[in-house]
């Protein structure tokens, strides 16, 4: 048997027809804010700057267990030369002098050698150290901007969800409107084909925008106004009004 309905209730489809894709525009929108594919390219190059954070921090280490190490030779040069100008001023044996004045001038050249290399490392670290720190502010940047863009992103999903509660609750008050099997039927047929219920306006079915031709135009006005018909372009459920030129 043909499902039946009231004009006024196939009618009330159209409005479920327009909420339904307001729906879907707004989850086209949510999917679609340019916070996410900025925040995307920001999480990229975040992560590829705390890898190059991590190795540079690797490299100020390694300078600053050289540089102490170095502290470290010479220290030991500098003990020795002392013990050894002791050990000179309390000797009076002129071979023991000789050996120890050798032994100081050698010691005092290994630690004008080490001083250098000292002074290199030291150097070696400030500018490390540097690099250490421009990289960390341009990650304090780059996060600080992460944040601001989430914050941006989460305030439209607010504004966005908003709009949906208020479109599912309007939906909900029109559906209560409608019968089961006529409801059942739109459901199947948006699902299926994404057009649930169609306008017939001049001739036209909205969903497809196919004037339809002189034999379906027949058979829609020998059809009874409570007769559920569907569109034969878009199979949506076609709904007739004054304005469907019959």
């Amino acid at each position: 048997m043909a499902l039946k309905a009231s004009p006024s209730e196939q009618a009330v489809l159209l409005d479920i027809q327009a909420i339904d894709t307001k729906l879907q525009q707004l989850d086209h929108r949510a999917k679609s804010l340019p916070q996410h594919s900025a925040l995307q390219q920001l999480a990229v190059d975040n992560s590829e700057l705390l890898v190059t954070l991590a190795e540079q921090k690797g490299v100020l280490e390694d300078a600053r267990i050289e540089l102490k190490r170095v502290e470290s030779d010479v220290e030991v040069v500098e003990a020795r030369i002392s013990r050894d100008s002791a050990r000179l001023q309390a000797s009076s044996s002129v071979k023991d002098v000789a050996a120890l004045e050798q032994e100081l001038e050698a010691l005092r050249k290994r630690q004008f050698d080490l001083e250098e290399i000292e002074l290199t490392v030291m150097e070696k670290v400030e500018q490390q150290d540097a690099v250490v720190g421009q990289l960390g502010e341009q990650a304090g940047v780059l996060q600080g901007r992460m944040a601001d863009l989430e914050g941006e992103r989460d305030s439209a999903t607010r504004l966005i969800d908003e709009e949906r509660d208020n479109a599912s609750a309007n939906r909900s008050a029109l559906v209560a409107n409608v019968a089961d099997d006529l409801l059942a039927l739109y459901e199947k047929q948006r699902q299926r084909y994404g057009s649930g219920a169609s306008l017939l306006r001049g001739g036209v079915s909205l969903a497809s925008g196919v004037k339809l031709n002189e034999n379906d135009m027949v058979a829609i006005r020998a059809a009874a106004p409570d007769d559920v018909l569907l569109c034969p372009d878009s199979n949506a459920i076609l709904v007739r009004t004054g304005e469907s030129g019959l």
